[in-house]
């Protein structure tokens, strides 16, 4: 059986205090525009049933004018030069629930170089989280 194909940004949560996957959290990833990186841009998309997210769907915020983009995650980062910086944000309080939990959001800043994959871990419970560059 072929692999899914994934994109070259993907992550993964993990519910610590159940012992599983959380499934169904939902994940902006974003580019900060810098003269190195030219485009502005930002995904969405929700984890699986096994925690994971291996695409991204182009992200256009409900008060955005015009139409919803249409490049990919490989779109961008191919015409970026150079190093560049994301942003994963993880809607903690969503996942939790309203009250439930003392980090409503987890925000997560890496650097990118062009042509590698970042898989990006989160290990996650109502008081406390923890990432790393996983493989």
């Amino acid at each position: 059986m072929a692999a899914a194909a994934k994109d070259a940004i993907t992550c993964h949560v993990l519910d610590t205090t159940a012992g599983r996957p959380a499934k169904g959290v939902r994940v902006r990833l974003e580019s900060t525009s810098t003269a190195a990186t030219p485009v502005a841009a930002a995904f969405e998309s929700h984890t699986d049933d096994d925690g994971r997210i291996k695409t991204w769907l182009p992200y256009s915020s409900p008060t955005s004018s015009g139409e919803v983009p249409v490049h990919t995650l490989d779109d961008v980062l191919g015409s970026i030069a150079g190093p560049s910086r994301w942003t994963l944000r993880f809607d903690i309080e969503g996942y939790f629930g309203e009250a439930s939990t003392f980090f409503p959001e987890a925000v997560v800043v890496f650097r990118v170089e062009h042509g590698q994959h970042y898989h990006v871990p989160l290990l996650l419970s109502p008081y406390s989280y923890t990432t790393y560059r996983g493989s």
